[in-house]
């Protein structure tokens, strides 16, 4: 009897050290290490990849955002401010009907199939609205010249990124609404466009939102 009580004991009291050691091992030792490692070799990224302007934090690299007019009394969608580069559609996230006390970033893809009618709408409706916008005094956008980027929301819906074709068809319309020259927005986007990932992966690419505020930077020297 006394045995097997003793020997019950020896076995709670060394479940209860490795319960103890592993906690302290994977619970706060590992937690500290990985944070530490991250801090010190990837602090921007460990710390949401977050875009700065007049000192503030203004957004992260890595989600989109929108560039809109403020709602007209009767509207529902609101209109794109054509005085920023414009990222690309949102057409996947839907609205927060769940949780209506906060404002939540949505994320989704359309979920819709390349024969869907709506998605068909969207897209047709989305390259008339890139080529009148973008169509400005001596300068005229075809609809041939429109990427896909320009009409089609990516997976997420929050895609902070554009292909420069679309970046550079809204030049024109971007330093005329800014009263610079088209010279000098061009030059922006181009400073702005990184390459492919390692030479080979993904696809060259414009941050919307650093170029705009690089624009903003434009605007306000004069």
């Amino acid at each position: 009897m006394n045995n097997s009580v003793s020997n019950t004991a020896r076995l709670l009291w060394a479940g209860l050290r490795a319960l103890l050691v592993l906690t302290v091992v994977t619970g706060v030792i590992y937690p500290l290490a990985v944070t530490g490692v991250a801090q010190a070799l990837f602090n921007d990224k460990a710390n949401g990849s977050e875009i700065k302007a007049d000192g503030k934090v203004v957004g992260s690299s890595l989600i989109g955002q929108s560039y809109n007019l403020p709602l007209k009394k009767g509207q529902e969608t609101p209109e794109p401010d054509l005085k920023w580069f414009q990222g690309r559609p949102q057409n996947g996230l839907g609205t927060n009907s769940v949780n209506t006390r906060y404002k939540l970033i949505l994320s989704g893809a359309t979920n819709r199939s390349g024969d869907n009618k709506d998605l068909i709408d969207w897209v047709t409706a989305a390259k008339a609205a890139v080529v009148k916008d973008n169509s400005v005094g001596g300068y005229t956008v075809k609809p041939s010249d429109v990427p896909a980027d320009a009409v089609t929301s990516s997976g997420s819906g929050l895609d902070p990124d554009i292909s420069p074709d679309y970046a550079d068809i809204q030049v024109h319309r971007v330093a005329e609404k800014n009263g610079r020259s088209v010279a000098q927005v061009q030059k922006l986007v181009d400073e702005h466009t990184d390459g492919r990932t390692l030479g080979f992966i993904g696809e060259p690419r414009v941050n919307v939102l650093e170029l705009n505020i690089a624009l903003k930077e434009l605007v306000a020297k004069s």
